[in-house]
């Protein structure tokens, strides 16, 4: 792979391949599949009026559903993977195209479940559950629905809302399309003196030179770009905060926040811990920040200085087979177990890993439950792309136990956990690269890189989860979102998580207005607490041994056979408590402490 051209994909070797065709090895089969969807999906609206007739009728309509879900997602799964092989295959757009059909068809003939469902007068049934064996499977989401019940409006006002959901999704689409397509950044001059365009893949590129000036060009054309349509943005997310706030009226809950939280049955002190403990820690991170400056080198430090790594390490690649053996070593802790069923996988086909001419770019863990749980990759010989492989193979041993182990109603994972089994994985490879380094530049390096992880997913979410917070929490007072208040929010904001030693600058207080994640409320957060609930799990393993090990292994057993809270207690973590943070940002001040004794 040292030719810069990049290969078709029928140039690639076979063994450098996923497997797909496993799923359909004739796609004669995958037609019927989708037609059985569809024909089942006409069919099922025969249980509609129905459920609270008899046990065993629920038990069918509960079954039936799933038996639709199972068959759609594996005939989704396959079309979508066979376009992310090339996305020029008109075939495969087709099936693709056809698949969104299909979902909306299925998605339509079940829409009268859930409030049908909570018609039925609870004791009822509660007494069908009791009466009928085969409803216990269904117990944990029988009773979750019932949880909500209190939030769940009449059959005419939920179509009406399932109706407005078009125009109410709208924030979201139209700062979409501003940022993806209509914004412009303009160019830079590169390294080599080339005219380059600025682009949002790009960017990170730029601010990670090692020449100054292409990093201070890039951030302030980016944040130029964002500045000239700061009105519109904001009258963008102002509606895109107050939908959510309609919303959570109309439903009766106290708050925004409260609202997006109950689906994972999470009380809002889990996101409050987060903000509160990551705020009573940020002098590690400005006293990292300070250290930056001090190795940098400059007189003033600014945010386009923040994401140039310290440490340069020679340019060395590493193979895709060297790759798999580091994975292999620094997974051991995991156990025997583990690392077979991993390798079997391996040897299976689970993974595509070189780019090829038309494929879908980055990297995923994804599949079917009747699948293997594949790895999508674009492998480029470099260490990132091992942390890379370690974290999607992290995503698809977690689909591989689960699905062993539950059913189909509960095979799946919720956000807030999904991210920990890859977090686990990256943590115990880069504390094996740290242990067994001996060139001290190159630990420097890794410790630097660890370092990162924490400012970038555990600090940076949060600051962006406290900006959410602020500004659902104005809007709920009754106050607009100007551009004007929330760009001077967001600046005070990254000067109390930066600090004192970042010089000031007219363009950060734009960055909120770039951030395509605040359209998904509340989102952010989890990647901060997924991120401390596998840093705590990890040092477990790695202290504890066979016990913590088996009781993560049970973990990734569980899929979504209960709340994300309660599961992650049989790894050993409670994130009801604010003690898995604090252990991360000790954690995060043994790394500053040790990188500021080596440099």
């Amino acid at each position: 792979m040292s030719d810069k051209k990049t290969k078709t994909r029928d140039q690639i070797d076979q063994k450098y391949k996923w497997n797909i065709e496993s799923m359909y090895p004739n796609e004669a089969d995958w037609d019927k599949d989708y037609n059985a969807v569809m024909q089942m999906s006409d069919e099922y609206v025969k249980y509609s009026g129905r459920l609270g007739e008899s046990a065993e009728l629920l038990l069918e309509a509960f079954q039936e559903k799933d038996k639709i879900w199972q068959v759609a997602e594996k005939v989704y799964v396959y079309a979508r993977m066979k376009l992310d092989e090339d996305n020029r295959v008109t075939k495969y757009q087709a099936f693709s195209d056809k698949c969104h059909t299909l979902l909306a068809k299925a998605s339509a003939s079940m829409s009268f479940f859930t409030p049908e469902l909570l018609e039925i007068p609870e004791e009822k049934l509660l007494g069908f559950i009791k009466e009928e064996p085969g409803l216990k499977l269904y117990e944990y989401l029988i009773l979750d629905i019932l949880r909500e019940k209190a939030h769940v409006l009449s059959k005419a006002e939920e179509n009406i809302l399932a109706q407005m959901s078009e125009v109410t999704s709208a924030t979201k689409d139209i700062f979409s399309m501003l940022n993806n397509a209509d914004i412009k950044f303009g160019t830079i001059i590169d390294e080599d003196g080339d005219v380059v365009e600025i682009t949002h893949g790009k960017y990170i590129n730029f601010m990670e030179s090692y020449d100054r000036r292409i990093r201070k060009d890039a951030f302030e054309r980016m944040y130029e770009a964002y500045k000239k349509q700061i009105n519109t943005i904001a009258t963008t997310y102002n509606y895109n905060t107050k939908t959510d706030a309609v919303s959570a009226r109309i439903r009766k809950y106290d708050s925004s926040l409260a609202a997006t939280l109950s689906s994972d049955n999470i009380e809002k002190e889990v996101y409050h811990n987060l903000v509160d403990v990551v705020n009573k820690n940020l002098p590690t991170l400005h006293r990292y920040m300070k250290l930056r400056k001090k190795i940098l080198g400059v007189e003033e430090l600014t945010m386009y200085d923040v994401y140039v790594p310290l440490i340069e390490i020679p340019d060395k690649t590493v193979s895709y087979e060297e790759a798999l053996d580091i994975m292999r070593a620094g997974l051991a802790p995991l156990g025997e177990e583990y690392l077979s069923k991993m390798n079997k996988g391996i040897e299976a086909g689970w993974i595509d890993v070189y780019e090829n001419e038309g494929k879908t770019s980055g990297a995923y863990s994804f599949g079917s439950y009747d699948s293997m749980p594949f790895i999508l990759l674009n492998y480029s010989e470099k260490l990132k792309d091992v942390f890379t492989i370690v974290h999607e193979m992290g995503h698809s041993m977690n689909s591989d136990y689960t699905r062993e182990a539950q059913p189909f109603v509960y095979g799946g994972h919720s956000i807030f956990t999904a991210e920990v089994a890859s977090t686990v994985n990256e943590s115990l490879l880069m504390q094996y690269l740290l242990k067994n380094e001996t060139d001290v530049n190159m630990k420097k390096y890794l410790l630097n890189l660890y370092i990162e992880e924490f400012r970038t997913t555990l600090f940076r979410q949060t600051m962006f989860a406290e900006f959410e917070l602020l500004t659902h929490e104005a809007v709920e007072r009754g106050d607009v979102l100007t551009a004007e208040w929330m760009c001077n929010e967001y600046e005070k904001l990254n000067k109390k998580y930066f600090g004192e030693v970042i010089s000031e600058d007219e363009y950060i207080r734009y960055e909120w207005a770039r951030i395509p994640h605040f359209y998904n409320s509340f989102y952010v957060y989890k990647y901060a607490t997924g991120y401390s609930a596998a840093t705590a799990i990890s040092n477990k393993i790695l202290k504890e041994g066979k016990t913590a090990v088996h009781n993560y292994i049970e973990f990734l057993k569980s899929g979504e056979s209960n709340y994300p809270i309660e599961l992650l207690k049989i790894a050993g973590v409670d994130m009801s408590s604010p003690k898995p943070i604090e252990q991360a940002m000790e954690t995060f001040e043994k790394l500053v402490d040790e990188f500021e004794r080596l440099v």
